[in-house]
């Protein structure tokens, strides 16, 4: 099951996030998602878990938990949608006078 791990402190590694994880179960992977130009973390991450009961148990054991400071928002990924736009504008161009 793949988990969405929000509002996550700046300093926070891939290796603690796994060790959070896994005192609920077996973790997959663990990434935090950082901006391609400047690699600073972008506040959340997924983690990776293979059975439904342990990701299901971690999420209801550390959302809302506090992490160095900042309270985490845990509950299951939703898949990626298709269409990956981000809000800019279509087309190019001048607009029409």
């Amino acid at each position: 099951m793949n988990i969405y791990v929000g509002n996550l402190p700046q300093e926070l590694t891939e290796g603690e996030l796994r060790q959070v994880f896994e005192t609920f179960g077996e973790v997959t992977s663990a990434k935090i998602i950082t901006d391609k130009f400047s690699g600073v973390s972008r506040g959340f991450g997924f983690v990776e878990m293979p059975t439904k009961a342990e990701a299901q148990a971690a999420i209801t054991g550390l959302n809302g938990t506090e992490l160095k400071g900042e309270t985490l928002n845990v509950n299951e990924a939703r898949p990626r949608s298709e269409s990956r736009q981000g809000g800019r504008r279509q087309g190019g161009g001048r607009r029409p006078r």
